[in-house]
């Protein structure tokens, strides 16, 4: 909301400023018009981008994001993902708002999120990790990148209820 009423601020300045520079052209040589039309579209690309930096820090993360992995005293779960992937979770029973990921031999710490599907959401903005755990698997994704890390993540209770389920059966019914 705020880039949008400053980019209207800005449009509008440069507008009106072009309108009274574009009622001198008549008095002054048509060069330094365009200089100052040049100079006003700078100075407001300039403002625009000055107004863009406060908010893409504010999405960067914030103080949860940066503090240290520590799993002394937690309980770590491994998933077998697909293609091949594992990562581990390490959680601590006294604390369901945080816990720590290890993937490709980093550990990051990741925050809990509410959702309102039910799901399991835990980020860390900073380093664009987002782990979301609904009770058949798991998923992890890069939300900077926009893609996919690992994905269809099963822990070993989980991978069990899978292979108890009754295969579908492939005989056909005819009528």
């Amino acid at each position: 909301m705020k880039k949008s009423l400053t980019a209207l601020f800005l449009m509008g300045a440069f507008l009106s400023a072009n309108a009274a520079h574009a009622a001198d052209a008549d008095s002054q040589p048509k060069h330094k018009t365009t200089k100052k039309a040049a100079s006003h579209k700078a100075a407001a690309h300039h403002a625009a981008k000055k107004s863009e930096k406060p908010a893409a820090a504010a999405a960067t993360g914030n103080d949860e994001d940066d503090r240290p992995s520590d799993i002394a005293g937690a309980t770590g779960v491994d998933y077998d993902c697909a293609l091949g992937d594992k990562l581990t979770i390490f959680a601590k029973a006294e604390d369901d708002k945080h816990i720590e990921l290890r993937w490709k031999s980093k550990l990051h710490h990741l925050t809990k999120v509410d959702t309102t599907t039910g799901a399991h959401r835990f980020e860390n903005r900073r380093q664009g990790l987002v782990w979301i755990g609904i009770p058949a698997k798991g998923i992890l994704l890069d939300s900077k990148k926009g893609e996919q890390l690992a994905n269809d993540c099963k822990n070993p209770d989980q991978a069990k209820t899978v292979n108890a389920a009754p295969a579908p059966s492939s005989t056909l019914i005819t009528q």
